[in-house]
């Protein structure tokens, strides 16, 4: 199963964002468990992670989120425009392209 936790100021913006993925993940039958939090808790979730995202608004902590991760997973700042759309599609699979290439 994919682990994916979007981290923003306060993990509301992004609570809406998780509901979007989890459904474009449902209709294609993706097992994926899809969190949000405040991204001062994002650190307290990094053992059982497979890519952190951040809402643009903290993008500002992308290189100090990749240094916590211990390049142990992507990091990868969710895209203005997707997130202002709440584009669930494209918000999973731009995380499904970043784990693939993290892989690589």
């Amino acid at each position: 199963m994919v682990k994916i936790l979007l981290a923003c100021s306060a993990g509301m913006s992004t609570s809406l964002m998780v509901k979007k993925m989890k459904k474009v993940a449902t209709e294609n039958g993706l097992e994926v468990e899809i969190a949000a939090v405040p991204e001062c808790q994002a650190q307290d979730h990094f053992e059982n992670l497979n890519i952190l995202l951040l809402g643009p608004q903290v993008r500002h902590l992308e290189g100090k989120m990749k240094e916590l991760s211990q390049d142990r997973f992507p990091v990868l700042t969710i895209d203005t425009q997707k997130y202002g759309m709440m584009d669930g599609l494209g918000v999973l699979k731009d995380a499904i392209r970043a784990m693939k290439a993290f892989k690589k």
